[in-house]
């Protein structure tokens, strides 16, 4: 069934409440302005942690973006990991990287494409809270970001109307290997950010995530491995692909986010 994406209602900012009981996440607002007072954020990013990760530990980050007019939702995976492990996956299943003996982040995703599709994006922010499309931006790390891709290819697959969201932000991952490359190419604009050698974005998976998006933006740090940023050169892509997409009053200042 395909789902309108354009809403006529007035837009409310989300709360706790809003969201289905059984999610686990946090909500971060936006910092204190004079405009934000009277009127709801004017853009939605929706945070998707790493493998073995937890919403609460993720928040930290939403926190220290420090984004104006912008509402944080960060999500937490619904799969706990197993034997006893802490923190939490999206994939469908459990299995192992033969290359590298841990866990594989590339598990499938049809629980977790659900969860953020249906019950975050359409059911939640477009159909309670009357934000578009074009107001919610996704950003994921490792088993997140892949989760983000494809969610923001789904998204348009099941939409009528409008089908974009403002971007997605993998960090450390592309399109996963499990995802259909076959079809219409989205319009969602694209940033990969990844190491010099990374070993999850190759120049294999760049080409296969520009099979499924029009617009990808490639950008690598010097060091060799992936993970979340850890500098303000290394944020710098993030907060210019920030400010291009989310629509402000106030405008994204480069130097918001701190890295310890």
């Amino acid at each position: 069934m395909l789902l309108q994406t354009t809403s006529t209602m007035p837009t409310k900012t989300p709360t706790q409440s809003d969201f289905p009981s059984h999610l686990t996440i946090t909500l971060t607002p936006p910092p204190p302005s004079s405009s934000s007072a009277t009127r709801p954020p004017p853009n939605v990013l929706i945070l998707l942690h790493g493998l073995g990760d937890s919403a609460p530990a993720f928040t930290s980050f939403a926190r220290a973006l420090n984004l104006p007019e912008t509402l944080i939702v960060t999500l937490q995976a619904p799969n706990r990991l197993p034997l006893d492990l802490p923190g939490f996956h999206w994939g469908d299943d459990i299995s192992f990287d033969t290359s590298t003996g841990g866990l594989d982040m590339d598990a499938g995703f049809a629980g977790a494409t659900n969860v953020l599709v249906n019950e975050v994006l359409r059911d939640t922010l477009l159909g309670k809270c009357g934000y578009r499309a074009r107001e919610i931006l996704v950003l994921g790390f490792g088993q997140g970001g892949m989760l983000g891709l494809l969610g923001a290819r789904e998204f348009a697959k099941r939409s009528q109307g409008e089908a974009e969201l403002a971007g997605v932000i993998a960090i450390g991952a592309p399109y996963p290997l499990s995802g259909s490359t076959v079809g219409e190419k989205n319009r969602t604009p694209v940033l990969l950010v990844a190491g010099r050698e990374s070993a999850a974005v190759t120049e294999g998976a760049v080409r296969r995530t520009k099979q499924v998006f029009e617009f990808v933006e490639v950008q690598r740090y010097a060091r060799r491995d992936d993970g979340m940023p850890r500098n303000r050169d290394e944020m710098m892509p993030v907060m210019q692909f920030f400010a291009r997409r989310l629509r402000s009053w106030q405008g994204v200042p480069e130097g918001s986010v701190e890295i310890n």
